[in-house]
């Protein structure tokens, strides 16, 4: 399976933004291929403003999130990784969503199930289904 995390990122943004609210995301910036403008970092994390009025030429991607602002009048170009962004919020409610550590990676649960350990009687392999009248 793919990763949820830009699925969900986009469905919260377009709720976030349908409710005429104002969409945040929290970024790690100390994370790898973050570009961000660093006078603005605060304890490893950033905050940014990704609605479509502080934004020019926003692309929620599967791999990353890009766009073009303002930070302090000068223009600046953003490329997050979206393994990087730890949650998006709307900044008059502060609903959204907190992601889960390792959501960015495919869930391993949701792959094949794993091979039962050899010496494990497995159960048996059923035949065709089959319909039958009952009266």
């Amino acid at each position: 399976m793919k990763p949820r995390r830009p699925y969900l990122l986009r469905a919260l943004h377009e709720w976030i933004t349908d409710s005429g609210e104002t969409p945040h995301i929290v970024v790690d910036a100390a994370a790898e291929n973050v570009t961000v403008p660093r006078q603005y970092v605060k304890d490893g994390k950033i905050v940014l403003n990704v609605s479509f009025s502080a934004t020019q030429m926003l692309k929620l991607g599967n791999d990353f999130v890009s766009f073009e602002a303002r930070f302090g009048g000068v223009g600046f170009a953003v490329l997050v990784p979206v393994r990087a962004i730890l949650g998006i919020y709307a900044r008059e409610t502060g609903q959204g969503m907190i992601f889960p550590e390792g959501d960015a990676d495919p869930d391993p649960t949701d792959g094949p199930p794993a091979a039962p350990p050899s010496g494990t009687p497995t159960p048996p392999v059923s035949k065709r289904p089959k319909l039958q009248v009952v009266k």
